[in-house]
């Protein structure tokens, strides 16, 4: 039976990187695979897919309004794969978990909570409903595990702002909760 999978973790622990290979492992033994991504992650461009070591691919663009599991019916699939996940609505989370029951696996990526530390709404539908979570794990510059994305701007971490700011390594990293904390970059 197909599931809902969540594979989370901080800045830097490889999540774009992971999504690409598993769409190529399942490309590579005959698949469909459809690589996705939101509309609002448009950093690297409106379809394009790219890990901060260079792996990159095309993406199906989901739109905010889009209805997911209608997509699919369109436009089926082995395999659903979704990076940035988080950024998903929870009618979306919802689609996907339709599509999971009914049809296929769905493979979701992303980040577990924001710069302060709060779940962002797809994150948090996808582990309430997820049949299988798993932390990708990633270390702070200290040498403890990563567990929050540190908003830096002049060189400092930012606890306030806007939820959703697109950027990659120069404005985001993955540190410990004490280093995020004391404030250490």
């Amino acid at each position: 039976m197909p599931k809902l999978y969540f594979k989370y973790g901080a800045m830097g622990s490889s999540k774009t990187a992971q999504a690409l290979m598993v769409k190529f492992n399942y490309e590579e033994k005959g698949y469909n695979a459809a690589l996705m991504k939101p509309a609002v992650d448009n950093r690297d461009g409106a379809d394009i897919v790219r890990s901060r070591i260079g792996l990159e691919g095309k993406g199906i663009v989901i739109d905010p309004e889009m209805d997911i599991y209608e997509w699919f019916l369109q436009n089926q699939y082995d395999v659903l794969i979704v990076d940035e996940a988080q950024f998903l609505s929870v009618e979306q989370i919802e689609q996907l978990k339709r599509i999971a029951i009914e049809f296929v696996p769905v493979l979701c990526f992303g980040l577990k909570t924001d710069f302060r530390t709060l779940m962002f709404e797809g994150s948090k539908r996808l582990f309430e409903i997820a049949d299988s979570l798993t932390e990708i794990k990633s270390v702070c510059k200290c040498g403890h595990k990563a567990e929050v994305n540190a908003r830096i701007k002049d060189g400092k971490i930012v606890r306030e702002g806007e939820q959703i700011m697109m950027g990659g390594t120069e404005s985001y990293i993955g540190v410990c909760y004490r280093c995020w904390k004391e404030g250490r970059v």
